[in-house]
């Protein structure tokens, strides 16, 4: 036997696979763990949050930031359980992730002892490909490997439980004998290629078609390029999935932008008219803003069959990496001149880029939301970095915020969970700190996780090369999104001890820090606010007093009945006057003809 413990191997192995820090909070069955990455005199960073849940969001940033596999701990009992939302992040966004797990000692298990909950059948769902609990330390190295290999390979959570005692067990030299499986850290992706007799099916659909729209995904990460490529071939429009907008150039005149609920004017008229559907690396769950089933025939490229027809009737699936896909279907496909087609398109970009500047113009009290991301624009850095977080800030990203190429935008995206802005904000920050953050979140948000981890940005912001960390939070002393969610879906009114928050003053607590606090209530300051904050020595709290009655419409036709069901919410309210004003502002506006 060596003198090394099973957690020194655990630390080794991390090493090997690149792993250079684990986010998480210590506890006492983890202890092993964590005198382990003490021991490794800085191989392997530990970065501390203030809560689990926040310790997964940013190990899931982590991942969607460097393109590498995020690494989270924690304790057992409470600690386990705290990471529960944020490995579902992982699962639904299809991240690789690795959490290691504490838990009580083997000798132990099974008496109902403190902290003891049985961890294998809680993690059973969200690390559905890999979930074990090691039970002697001649397993660790097997279990570490294949936890990684499956996250890697299957883009999704893993976890591995490791008792606290095993923890400090002596580690055993393994050899190759009856019973020990002896494994290399070590991983290569397939090399995956859609059929020749697929890629013809679909360039023979796409060739036959006369209005061809894409809906383009997180999956096309590295095939924006490839993307843009056919769709000029083919005089197409381009529609995103919220997760797929970074990788798409929105200056393009023929890029209609997000769809959805939170999407554009352009993209629905995109996808309510063609006649052909590419969807290239999207499982976006709003189907209600496909094409109606029949409309439209339909390709669909994605590197994980499994998803291949799972939104829309596809006839052709392309099973494979989207640029590889897209590079072979393209020497397939026709090239067509631009037509009435792709002009309409071009059409409906141009006025939905009008609507989205006179939105922004409404004026509200005290200040439009929609102004503040706008404002942004031209603002933001070329390698800056964009955590978002959900709640009606994300609407306002979707529709008003242009990234500049390259600049990567993140947030939970299926699991839309409240709090990730500021963890994803500093796994980028940590994984790049030579480039800028930009945080944008709601004052609900804020006060559920955010606020906490402030201490985290306020703790490390002068050990970073580039100290500009930019938090915008939208204070409307409301849960804006569900309340409008409450007048759209259930045309009920406004529950007021739902959904008012009390008031916290953001800007004041980040100076309290020691950081800058810019509070912003006139949407004339929002400029020079931004421009301060881009200039600062120090992190920055934007703290903007906005107006929780702008409304959150879908983009018509179908936002025409949503905002019927509004109405009637708002009919039974005491003193909705001016939200009944600002929605019917933007109806209005939607109706108008050519923008």
């Amino acid at each position: 036997m060596s003198e090394r413990t099973v957690a020194d191997v655990i630390v080794h192995r991390l090493t090997v696979w690149g792993v250079d820090r684990v986010f998480g909070y210590s506890g006492d069955g983890i202890n092993g763990f964590m005198g382990a990455l003490r021991r490794s005199a800085g191989r392997v960073g530990f970065i501390q949050a203030r809560h689990e849940e926040n310790a997964a969001f940013m190990a899931v940033g982590h991942a969607k930031y460097t393109g590498g596999i995020g690494v989270v701990t924690s304790t057992q009992g409470p600690g386990a359980v705290h990471l529960l939302n944020g490995l579902y992040d992982a699962k639904l966004d299809g991240v690789p992730v690795v959490a290691i797990v504490g838990q009580q000692s083997r000798t132990v298990l099974g008496s109902a002892y403190m902290q003891e909950i049985d961890l294998v059948p809680l993690f059973k769902d969200v690390a559905s490909r890999f979930v074990q609990l090691v039970s002697v330390p001649e397993q660790v190295p097997m279990v570490l490997d294949r936890a990684f290999r499956t996250a890697r390979a299957t883009s999704s959570p893993c976890v591995v439980i490791v008792p606290h005692d095993l923890q400090s067990a002596a580690a055993p030299d393994l050899e190759q004998e009856h019973g020990i499986v002896v494994t290399a850290p070590s991983w290569a992706a397939a090399a995956t290629m859609p059929r020749e007799a697929d890629l013809d099916a679909a360039a023979a659909l796409l060739n036959s078609a006369e209005r061809v729209a894409l809906l383009v995904g997180q999956g096309a990460k590295n095939a924006s390029a490839e993307v843009v490529a056919i769709a000029e071939k083919l005089g197409a429009g381009i529609a995103t999935s919220l997760l797929g907008k970074p990788y798409v150039d929105e200056t393009l005149p023929f890029v209609a932008g997000p769809m959805g609920h939170l999407g554009t004017t352009a993209s629905a008229h995109l996808l309510g008219n063609c006649d052909a559907l590419l969807i290239v690396g999207s499982n976006d769950p709003w189907t209600e803003f496909y094409p109606p089933p029949g409309a439209a025939r339909a390709v669909q490229v994605d590197i994980d069959e499994k998803k291949i027809g799972n939104r829309y009737p596809v006839e052709v699936g392309l099973a494979g990496d989207a640029a590889a896909a897209l590079a072979a279907l393209d020497t397939r496909l026709e090239h067509r001149p631009h037509g009435e087609w792709r002009s309409s398109v071009e059409a409906e970009v141009s006025r939905w880029r009008i609507l989205a500047a006179d939105r922004a113009a409404v004026p509200a009290v005290p200040v439009n939301p929609e102004r503040v991301v706008r404002e942004l624009n031209g603002r933001l850095p070329a390698d800056a970095q964009v955590s978002i977080d959900v709640g009606s800030c994300v609407y306002w990203y979707a529709r008003q915020l242009v990234l500049p190429p390259g600049v990567p935008a993140h947030l939970s995206g299926t699991l839309a969970s409240m709090g990730c802005a500021i963890p994803y904000g500093l796994a980028a920050k940590l994984a790049h700190p030579g480039r800028p953050v930009v945080a944008l979140a709601g004052d609900g948000a804020m006060q559920m996780a955010g606020a906490a981890e402030l201490v985290t940005v306020a703790h490390r912001w002068q050990q970073w090369q580039d100290p500009r960390f930019v938090v915008c939070v939208f204070n409307n002393r409301e849960l804006a999104e569900v309340t409008w969610e409450q007048r759209e879906s259930e045309a009920e009114p406004r529950f007021g001890d739902s959904q008012e928050l009390p008031n916290f003053p953001f800007a004041a607590y980040a100076r309290l820090l020691g950081l800058e606090g810019i509070l912003v209530d006139d949407p004339e300051d929002l400029g020079d606010a931004w421009d301060r904050a881009f200039a600062a020595d120090r992190p920055v709290v934007i703290e903007v007093l906005t107006d929780p009655e702008v409304p959150l419409l879908p983009p018509f036709p179908a936002g025409r009945e949503k905002a019927d069901s509004m109405r009637k919410g708002l009919d039974a309210e005491d003193d909705a006057g001016h939200a009944r004003a600002l929605l019917d502002t933007y109806a209005a506006q939607e109706e108008r003809p050519g923008g």
